[in-house]
């Protein structure tokens, strides 16, 4: 039997039903933002009440929470961080996870002196570490886990592992990716006015871009801006905009939908656009064994602005891939197709293995598509049966997306999954009905009242 030490599973929590749904389908500990202080700073369901929420019904189910406050800081922020953090620190969350060296520092000195009870720190993916010195500094700084940048290969991840042995490192293995440095990324501060490293980034690097003649400086050769009637995009400054040599297109809508889990991004490919810094997203299931085998002790799945849906399948699929890498068994095929099931910009394991140049971007669309399935219900439960004149099997069910009598639905458990043809559906009345809209609204479905809780996904037919 293999003695392999299983890694942490851990999943982002953009509110606390996506905590619980992470916890419920396999993951050991969740991160959430600070409020101001994250990355997510404009999506974030998590204030300190929640926070606080959150971190109680983490210990009580033997579970970890950890909150993220990984900003790189201006003066403005640096003077109230102290304040705003301690009384995250009072609720003795089991990391923070940080990038500013400023205030990691003020943290340390106010937990070394005794002021504060002793949070554990971990450095984040935006501090950009990739290589073994870096880690052996940050150590003797204090902090007691690195998030490896996403820029190293699994060679580069395994030396680092072979020279840092006694140092905590985490690795991304799934969700989307930034066409920049670990996002240090000036795009959506130049366009929009909006500093993807405060927390606000909206998201550029998803737009389609065009390509036009450009006038040139007759004495240096560079191109020449011109100035044209077109405004920045949505949430700007509202001034003109420059036209560069490569532009992009007129918005489609706000970007935030672009990046929708459940596929309905706004819009589609203009033919005369390129969608030229769109990164696929990151699949690495394929190499959690491998990451086991090195003494990883956390993998980590991004996306704190997904939806429950998104956290409950990929905490699921993870969750398999690593108890099958340390239970020794081979890899399974099908965690890859389950993988399908989420909308996705297409799938690349990123730079942890090397790739054709088509195979890390998707210069087709900017915004996730689905190919397998899509999210249509959350499962509520059997509460109001009567009132609908119904009894036994029926279970009520919250429309996300439309579906109908006819369609093939996977029923998505924390017990296990299940795939069954829908042939009867009734209205909130208990009145028989064919189709369900995505509006929301609540019908009735057929399913044994241990699915409560479950999600539904409408299996999409096969492309010809």
């Amino acid at each position: 039997m293999s003695t392999r030490k299983a890694p942490e599973l851990l999943l982002p929590a953009g509110g606390l039903d996506k905590m619980r749904a992470a916890y419920d389908f396999g993951a050991d500990a969740v991160y959430a933002g600070q409020p101001r202080y994250s990355l997510r700073a404009r999506n974030n369901e998590f204030k300190l009440q929640q926070l606080e929420q959150g971190i109680q019904e983490a210990k009580a189910r033997g579970k970890k929470f950890f909150v993220t406050s990984n900003l790189l800081a201006h003066n403005d922020k640096v003077r109230t961080y102290l304040r705003d953090i301690e009384p995250v620190v009072a609720m003795q969350p089991d990391a923070l996870i940080m990038a500013d060296p400023g205030l990691i520092m003020m943290v340390l000195d106010k937990m070394h002196s005794g002021a504060w009870h002793h949070v554990p720190i971990h450095l984040s993916v935006q501090s950009n570490t990739t290589n073994a010195a870096a880690v052996k500094f940050w150590q003797r700084a204090g902090v007691t886990r690195i998030i490896l940048s996403r820029e190293l290969s699994l060679d580069e991840v395994e030396a680092i592992r072979h020279e840092c042995p006694d140092m905590e490192l985490e690795v991304f293995v799934h969700g989307a990716l930034c066409i920049a440095y670990s996002g240090r990324c000036y795009l959506s501060g130049y366009f929009n006015r909006r500093d993807p490293n405060q927390g606000t980034c909206t998201n550029a690097c998803r737009w389609g871009y065009v390509t036009h003649g450009a006038d040139t400086d007759p004495n240096t050769g560079d191109a020449i801006e011109r100035t044209t009637g077109a405004t920045h995009p949505p949430g700007g400054c509202g001034q003109p905009a420059p036209v560069q040599p490569l532009r992009r297109m007129a918005a489609r809508g706000d970007s935030d939908a672009w990046d929708d889990e459940d596929g309905a991004g706004s819009g589609g490919s203009d033919p005369g656009s390129t969608y030229i810094m769109n990164s696929k997203d990151l699949r690495a299931v394929q190499h959690v064994a491998r990451l086991a085998a090195m003494g990883i002790d956390s993998l980590k799945v991004e996306g704190r602005t997904k939806s429950r849906y998104y956290v409950a399948r990929t905490a699921q699929v993870y969750r398999r891939a690593i108890d099958d890498a340390v239970a020794g068994r081979p890899f399974n095929l099908d965690l890859l197709t389950e993988l399908d099931g989420l909308a996705n910009r297409g799938y690349t394991p990123g730079l942890l293995t090397p790739q054709p140049m088509d195979g890390y971007q998707n210069y087709a669309t900017g915004y996730s598509v689905n190919l397998r399935s899509q999210f249509v219900a959350e499962v509520l439960g059997a509460q109001g049966q009567a009132d609908a004149g119904l009894s036994g099997d029926w279970l009520q069910v919250e429309t996300k997306n439309r579906f109908a009598v006819g369609d093939t639905l996977e029923v998505v458990h924390p017990s296990g999954n299940l795939t069954l043809r829908l042939n009867e559906m009734r209205n909130a009345q208990g009145q028989p009905v064919d189709v369900a809209q995505g509006s929301p609204v609540r019908v009735w479905v057929p399913l044994p009242a241990r699915y409560e809780g479950a999600l539904l996904a409408r299996v999409l037919p096969v492309a010809a």
